[in-house]
């Protein structure tokens, strides 16, 4: 059985699918892997690196995707590519059900079988699939040093002859595993942290991180399925409103990593918590791909209002794409293994296994 991978629009997605320590395990599953030509030069790996691994390069997107039983990808191919996919073989990836509905409805009739890796359950079999948190981890941290980057001052307070710097404050809204990782590189950095997360539950989690957790009192139960975010009410949403305009103007940079699996983010920092904040601060807006928790953010933008700058970047792991690519292609790894029966000679579409029957996309949506 063949598994092919091809390239990204690298203007968009810097990600790969299969890095070449990768390929000798699918090889081991008894798999044919084909990539397309300069696959991964533009992240330092060379053909030479995959042909030595066991690959076979081909010279088109088309040759490969014709020859592959499974392709997999970070993001969908090529609408034009779409005509190669063979009937009953599997595409795999991070496709956004809730933004590409038409792009699936297309794939669905060709009778492909699509399966998203957002959808994969928070359950213990499935975390070396996770390709969620392992990626939203390594986001948290590149946003801490993003910001720090572009913040013209000293983050560690330090005591000099001349006088004592305060050390900065930063404040992470959300607490899920990209703010988790924020605090921590944050923590690391010299700051002085504080969070918020409507989950009550995060509060232990911020605290052992060395972060003060910033709460508000209420009797509502905001944990969903998988310890996902619920959204709240609206009472709920006035309090934290004046929490969070109260602590913002105090921070020198805000982290917003808040996300609703399937909706669009949450609009958590308003225009006038903004008013309210110092000249010279930094929002940086990892949600800003769903809408944004921030007003004003734009993808791929740095707004400046009053002297606060945000920042929206889109994809932000394309800053780290060979770590990123490490981890994502492991998920993906553990993910085949899984869908492949027990001789390994064929996939199996086991409707009964909840991790199967959660990602796959076989109606038209």
């Amino acid at each position: 059985m063949n598994l092919g991978s091809v390239k990204e629009n690298i203007n968009l997605e810097k990600r790969i699918s299969i890095t070449p320590d990768i390929v000798k395990k699918y090889l081991n599953l008894k798999l044919n892997v084909f990539l397309e030509k300069n696959y991964g030069q533009h992240v330092g790996i060379q053909d030479k690196d995959y042909e030595d691994a066991g690959a076979q390069i081909l010279q088109s997107k088309e040759d490969v995707i014709k020859k592959s039983n499974i392709t997999l990808q970070v993001d969908f191919p090529d609408e034009n590519l779409f005509q190669y996919l063979n009937e009953n073989s599997s595409l795999i990836g991070l496709f956004d059900p809730v933004k590409n509905k038409s792009v699936i409805n297309k794939i669905i009739k060709k009778k492909v079988n699509i399966f998203s890796l957002e959808l994969l359950p928070r359950i213990t079999r499935a975390q070396s699939m996770d390709v969620l948190s392992s990626q939203a981890n390594l986001a948290g941290y590149r946003a801490v040093i993003e910001t720090i980057y572009k913040f013209n001052k000293a983050v560690p307070m330090m005591m000099t002859a001349a006088g004592t710097i305060p050390a900065a404050k930063i404040l992470i809204v959300g607490a899920g595993v990209a703010g988790l990782q924020a605090i921590a590189t944050a923590k690391r950095l010299g700051a002085i942290v504080s969070a918020t997360d409507v989950r009550s539950v995060a509060k232990e989690q911020v605290e052992s991180l060395g972060g003060k957790f910033l709460t508000v009192d209420s009797n509502e139960r905001l944990e969903g399925e998988g310890g996902y975010a619920k959204e709240a009410s609206e009472e709920f949403k006035i309090k934290q409103k004046e929490l969070l305009k109260i602590n913002i103007a105090k921070s020198d940079i805000v982290i917003c990593t808040a996300l609703i699996p399937g909706k669009k983010a949450p609009r958590i920092v308003t225009e006038d918590m903004i008013d309210v904040m110092k000249p010279g601060s930094i929002i940086y807006d990892l949600a800003v791909s769903q809408g944004g928790n921030c007003a004003y953010s734009e993808s791929d933008k740095t707004v400046d209002k009053n002297g606060v700058k945000i920042i929206g970047e889109r994809n932000i792991l394309n800053k780290i794409p060979i770590t990123a690519s490490n981890l994502y292609s492991k998920n993906l790894f553990s993910f085949v293994n899984n869908l492949l029966n027990k001789d390994k000679d064929k996939i199996n579409i086991n409707r009964e296994d909840e991790i199967i029957l959660k990602t796959l996309l076989d109606k038209e949506i």
